[in-house]
């Protein structure tokens, strides 16, 4: 029993330090693009993903964002908390559902932080976006939601595994993929990738804690 505990408390204390991390990273990347708003860090990332410009490529990157443009994200939210409900995975449908406020997060930081989007001078714009460009909105909202797919599928073992292992690695590979879309389409800098994605874990630390705690 000491054993376990001890094995438990050392689980949470490097839970804290990543979440601490990752909080304390976000913070130096605000500051870094508040006063330094394009950095050659981002020009040079910029221009080495664009170099690989293909039509297919185009499209590909375009369809990997999609899903993260409103008001499809909100529909794909709703049916996959639709799905669950269906499933009578009641909780998950309602945590599903939760990972919306992903959005609201993003939408006023950007407001706050109002760092100015990649323009046509300084990279290849492919697909022209909206609002201001920290954190990257697509990619937090991705890292929470697929991200909460990943916990759920990890603990619904009362799914076939072929389902919850297909799941589990569509949500990972569009998790990888949604940040060097975004960079691809000249719709963001590394940097607004990197704190979408930081704020992202951040944000499904919160929702896995009330998940897993969670009596529903």
């Amino acid at each position: 029993m000491d054993l376990l505990e001890t094995l438990l408390t050392k689980k949470h204390r490097l839970l804290l330090a990543v979440l601490v991390s990752l909080l304390a990273g976000f913070g130096l990347l605000t500051l870094l693009v508040s006063t330094l708003p394009v950095s050659f860090i981002d020009l040079h990332f910029s221009h080495e993903i664009q170099e690989q410009r293909a039509a297919a490529l185009d499209s590909l990157m375009r369809l990997v964002s999609w899903p993260g443009n409103a008001p499809y994200s909100v529909a794909m939210v709703l049916l996959v908390a639709g799905a669950f409900y269906m499933l009578r995975y009641r909780k998950e449908a309602l945590f599903t559902l939760f990972t919306l406020l992903s959005g609201l997060v993003s939408w006023s930081l950007k407001i706050l932080i109002n760092r100015p989007r990649p323009t046509q001078d300084l990279v290849l714009i492919i697909e022209k976006a909206r609002y201001q460009s920290f954190p990257s909105g697509h990619t937090l909202f991705y890292t929470v939601f697929f991200g909460f797919l990943i916990l759920a599928m990890g603990n619904l073992r009362s799914l076939p595994s072929a389902v919850r292992i297909s799941v589990s690695l569509f949500s990972a590979l569009m998790i990888f993929l949604v940040g060097i879309s975004r960079v691809y389409l000249g719709a963001h800098w590394l940097t607004d990738v990197l704190g979408g994605f930081m704020l992202g874990l951040v944000c499904l630390f919160a929702l896995g804690h009330f998940y897993f705690r969670s009596k529903l």
